[in-house]
């Protein structure tokens, strides 16, 4: 009978949510409220769905995980930063509220206990942030990638905090992990052999709750840090975006129960209300510091402030921490319920705020200084087109191959006159290389709202769309459209069906990657052996 109350609260507040026009994770968490004030008897495995289903909402954020972009200045230096001016305000706030004012929540062992809460809740929820931008479609766009990457280090860093306040190792055969870097061949060459959507499922799920959940969990090590890191293990294999795509629909599903299970904590006292409340209050400051951190870092204004509000919510890991602290006697119960009101409120206010976020990014751009167009960081520095006619996005082989064959039929340029060909890739490294070799290339995600702003005006006569990944050159054609480019359009695809779309959207010229690889060798055989071709 508790499952039926279950399913009927989830479906009708989820509903409810979609009817009022916010997202239905505030549903499922109202959800949550609701049968943990009414006493409904818990559904023993609701919260261990939902944990399962975060693991897997990390492992496919692992696969999409380029480990290299996590180093980047502008992700690095922003999580220790703010996490500094974050733990250090929160802290003051809740050591002035409880040690000063006297709030009643609980137990609170001194200063110590009070820096463990700030810490615990200076980091973001990655799940939150992955729901917003999955929503807005924007997980690759710069601001996505900024608020995603900080927020896997700081909850890194949450997680070394749970080991060491834990007062428990972990096992001495966590060192046996390091085995997972060869065992990542073995399961990117299984991967390359599977054919079939519903193994590609199976597959994913099993790797994700065995190798990363399980195996971690089994050597006293988080187990959601474990499906992230096996599934950065596999980021840089070429079925990677195919393999997250085909449990998403699972995924989804367990989230519910982990959404549900943030809000059922059980009823809270009036003093871990107060401070529930108290925290709540703080957001703006969080997404201030954020901002103001991005815009130090020369980003556009609209990049600081999306982040921002992106990354308002607090983490799910501070509920865990406040676990540890009751266990180790250093916090009152009541801090867990007053946490996990705090965190499941922040996750509401950051859905519903993030519904309104090109409005808040209009208002909050006015109170902050403009960065003349040159001293921008080189993420977001304007683009000029002048003089350029052909732009080639996605400069991996294909891209490469592309600029050198245009390159090489033109005439000799001469020393200093504009090169009339631009390349465009996302991943910053490649461009540097790129760059020290003479290519004329930029740092841009053509399928991200903010490229097409920093464009100038040119004369683009062609656009060469060469991106590997399935899907994101259909994107990009998207913005062409949207922007009214008149030009060609040369496109190349993996899938037929990818290329039969684009054909029927008018692109000039569609290469199937594996035909065109067939073509060529038959031309070959064809001018090696004639006899072959007329027999």
């Amino acid at each position: 009978m508790s499952v039926a109350v279950y399913l009927i609260a989830v479906v009708i507040l989820g509903l409810g949510a979609a009817i009022l026009k916010v997202p239905p994770l505030v549903g499922f968490i109202a959800a949550g409220f609701l049968l943990g004030a009414a006493d409904v008897p818990e559904v023993p495995w609701v919260s261990t769905v939902g944990e399962l289903g975060a693991a897997l909402l990390l492992f496919s954020i692992g696969l999409d995980l380029d480990l290299r972009t996590l180093g980047r200045k502008v992700i690095s230096s922003t999580a220790a930063v703010t996490m500094v001016v974050i733990t250090m305000t929160t802290a003051a706030v809740i050591g002035t509220v409880v040690l000063g004012l006297g709030l009643h929540v609980g137990l609170v062992k001194g200063w110590t206990a009070v820096l463990m809460l700030g810490f615990a809740l200076a980091s973001s929820s990655t799940i939150v942030i992955m729901k917003i931008l999955e929503e807005r479609d924007d997980s690759s766009a710069l601001y996505g990638r900024i608020a995603v990457g900080t927020s896997i280090l700081q909850d890194t860093s949450s997680i070394i905090l749970l080991v060491f306040i834990s007062g428990t190792a972990p096992s001495p055969w966590a060192l046996a992990l390091v085995l997972l870097v060869p065992a990542a061949r073995v399961l990117g060459w299984i991967l390359s052999h599977i054919r079939h959507r519903e193994m590609y499922a199976l597959f994913g799920i099993t790797i994700a709750l065995l190798l990363g959940y399980e195996l971690f969990e089994l050597v006293d090590l988080p187990g959601t840090l474990g499906a992230l890191i096996v599934g950065a293990l596999l980021a840089s294999h070429p079925n990677s975006a195919d393999l997250a795509e085909s449990f998403r629909p699972i995924q989804e599903l367990f989230l519910v129960a982990f959404f549900v299970s943030v809000g059922a904590a059980g009823p809270p006292t009036a003093g871990a209300v107060a401070m529930a409340l108290v925290l709540v209050a703080l957001l703006p400051l969080r997404s201030a510091a954020y901002g103001w951190m991005l815009w130090f870092m020369r980003l556009r204004h609209r990049s600081a402030v999306l982040t921002g509000l992106a990354v308002a919510s607090y983490s799910e890991l501070a509920i865990v921490v406040a676990g540890v602290g009751v266990g180790q006697g250093l916090l009152g119960p009541e801090w867990v319920q007053s946490l996990s009101l705090a965190v499941a409120l922040s996750f509401i206010v950051a859905s519903v705020v993030n519904q309104r976020a090109s409005h808040l990014v209009r208002v909050l751009s006015n109170a902050m200084p403009d960065h003349a167009p040159d001293a921008l960081h080189p993420s977001e520095a304007p683009v000029n087109l002048a003089g350029v006619e052909v732009v080639i996005f996605g400069m991996g082989r294909v891209g490469r191959a592309a600029y050198r064959r245009y390159l090489a039929d033109l005439p000799d340029l001469g020393r200093g006159a504009p090169v009339p060909i631009l390349g465009v890739d996302n991943d910053a490294d490649k461009v540097r290389r790129l760059v020290r070799k003479g290519y004329n290339i930029v740092e841009g995600d053509a399928t991200d709202t903010d490229f097409w702003q920093r464009l100038s005006s040119g004369e683009v006569r062609s656009a060469i769309l060469a991106m590997p990944e399935p899907g994101a050159n259909l994107a990009v054609l998207d913005w062409i459209e949207h922007h009214g480019f008149a030009g060609e359009v040369m496109a190349v695809a993996r899938y037929d069906d990818e290329a039969e779309a684009m054909r029927k959207r008018g692109v000039d010229t569609v290469i199937n990657i594996y035909d065109g690889v067939g073509a060529a060798l038959a031309e070959a055989a064809e001018h090696r052996w004639p006899a072959l071709a007329t027999s």
